[in-house]
């Protein structure tokens, strides 16, 4: 059961890079918790109110601790289990939906500083915003999201000015598409079929058929800049996330069955982030915004399920955000590989020689790089003989060797 502990003032209750499954609930006194920007690298601190938790992430996650927790004042903490904070949590719908709201805020807080790095200063209204969105899918052949964007634009905004433009570009986009349909393939990534919560079973249950959707490959599930008023839950195939940056198409994340989108618009009551995209054939459920609340709060499990995914999506956008800050275009690319190897870890933790069914498109994606950057640097790294580029998958020989050059190369940035 939880157990309160008493601190004296100056003591450490854990430290970053501790792997620590225990969860804190400040009962009495001061807990300072200091983190490292990951873009600056300046160091990040904030005082932990009596009553709120902390350590919650890195528990449920199964991640290193990303902070340092310091008493400051002498202190009592309640130290719990996963398991214990778990039913806590499922017998308190204020606490469901107050820190859903947090984690919502930090993914979109690490969402902006993505952005900001990427280079998307561009200020604009949604209705600009989602004809950038449609050109930019127009331009790199991508006609089926385009024709989505503009679709979806057209319902919207009926009496809009630019009604006609866009009307012209999805017949255009359609034209192309169906001259394409034919010879157009698409390859299946390492982290298609990644991922897939045994969680999902609850879902299965015939309550949630209604709520059920299929959206084909390249289907546009959610446009950038139009109202959130929907939230997704994958149950089968992989979406993509992605953010339109100075015109092109920049990708955020990849998601697969057991993970959700369209959150934060709903629990922040905002317009969409970022476009999605299905990259196969993808299996949904739809909730809308009118019953989120009632599901969350009537649905504990399933709450908890969202929360642990939070956690997930939080690590995995600091992760993808630690590449775009690395100024050494060597180290950023092979930080690229270190990702992939950490998200789909080998059988053998022994095995040196990776491979990744990743192209340079991929790669360019992944880095926040222009694809022509990419391919020299990727020569580099071919004639240097760490990396083997074939047409749907790169080789790299040494996993080991490709860390400790990213290392060196980040120190140099720090040091």
């Amino acid at each position: 059961m939880p157990k309160a502990i008493p601190f004296t003032k100056g003591s450490i209750i854990y430290f970053s890079e501790d792997k620590d499954a225990r969860i804190f609930l400040l009962q009495q006194g001061m807990v300072f918790l200091t983190s490292t920007d990951v873009e600056t690298g300046s160091p990040v601190s904030e005082y932990v109110r009596e009553g709120e938790f902390f350590g919650v992430k890195s528990a449920l996650g199964h991640f290193p601790r990303e902070e340092t927790a310091t008493v400051v004042a002498d202190t009592i903490v309640v130290s719990m289990t996963v398991s214990e904070f778990e039913k806590l949590f499922s017998n308190n719908k204020q606490i469901i939906m107050k820190m859903l709201r947090v984690f919502s805020n930090q993914l979109r807080a690490v969402h902006k500083k993505t952005e900001t790095i990427l280079n998307s200063g561009e200020k604009t209204n949604s209705q600009l915003g989602m004809i950038s969105v449609a050109k930019s899918f127009y331009e790199e052949e991508q006609y089926r999201s385009c024709c989505d964007v503009c679709l979806k634009f057209l319902k919207l905004y009926p009496t809009s000015m630019e009604k006609e433009s866009v009307a012209k570009l999805y017949m255009n986009s359609k034209v192309r598409l169906d001259k394409l349909a034919e010879r157009e393939t698409k390859k299946t990534s390492e982290l298609d079929s990644g991922f897939v919560s045994n969680d999902l079973t609850m879902f299965s249950l015939p309550a949630f058929a209604r709520f059920a959707k299929t959206f084909e490959a390249g289907s546009v599930i959610i446009s950038e800049y139009e109202p959130g008023e929907t939230f997704y839950l994958i149950q089968s195939g992989a979406v993509q996330l992605m953010k339109c940056v100075n015109g092109t198409q920049k990708n955020l994340d990849i998601l697969h069955g057991g993970e959700f989108f369209g959150e934060m618009a709903i629990l922040e009551n905002s317009p969409r982030s970022a476009t999605c995209v299905a990259k196969n054939t993808v299996e949904v459920l739809e909730f809308n915004k009118q019953n989120f609340e009632i599901l969350i709060t009537g649905n504990p499990q399933m709450a908890l399920i969202l929360l642990k995914l939070f956690c997930k999506r939080i690590y995995d956008q600091k992760t993808r955000l630690k590449i775009l800050v690395i100024s050494d275009l060597q180290a950023r690319i092979g930080d690229v590989f270190l990702m992939f190897d950490e998200m789909m870890p080998p059988v053998n933790p022994n095995d040196k020689v990776r491979k990744f069914n990743l192209t340079a498109q991929d790669i360019s994606h992944w880095s926040g790089l222009p694809i022509d950057v990419v391919r020299d640097e990727l020569n580099r790294f071919v004639e240097k003989r760490k990396i083997e580029v074939y047409d749907t998958y790169i080789v790299v020989n040494n996993i080991i060797d490709m860390k400790r050059t990213v290392d060196a190369r980040r120190a140099q940035r720090s040091a």
